[in-house]
């Protein structure tokens, strides 16, 4: 099984971020500019949240708040769910469904080493699966 760790390896661990003090129009020019649903929030080297489209969406328009005036700190969402490098794809797949986020922060201990998006999961569990296939159908074709 895939772990976290040596998904990261493959696709990289580059992390996009802002600091809590930003604002959520700067924020979104970064998601954008990155082709990005989420950025996370960081206060120094600490992880203090995420940001995503959603709370933009939620706590932004639906409450006729100001983009270039309200600063992430006030929208972002501080309850995180995070996973383990040594942790498999497919208990991240289960993570994410059942806490019905789109992102999912990777942690060392205290230190951020990446992020998944449910496209990066997705995406690694279709993969495999498609491996085994081939494997069983290699299998079936010389025993057969």
């Amino acid at each position: 099984m895939l772990t976290v760790r040596e998904l990261l390896a493959k696709k990289g661990s580059q992390v996009w971020s802002v600091s809590p003090d930003a604002t959520v129009y700067e924020a979104l020019q970064l998601m954008a500019e990155q082709n990005v649903g989420a950025v996370l929030v960081m206060s120094g080297r600490s992880l203090a949240g995420i940001l995503s489209e959603r709370d933009y969406a939620r706590q932004v328009v639906l409450k006729g708040k100001g983009s270039r005036d309200t600063p992430v700190r006030e929208i972002m969402t501080t309850r995180l769910v995070c996973v383990a490098p040594e942790r498999t794809i497919e208990h991240c797949m289960a993570l994410m469904t059942e806490n019905r986020i789109r992102h999912l922060p990777v942690m060392a201990g205290e230190a951020l080493v990446g992020l998944l998006s449910i496209g990066d999961v997705v995406k690694a569990v279709i993969s495999e699966k498609q491996f085994l296939i081939e494997q069983l159908e290699g299998y079936i074709a010389t025993s057969g």
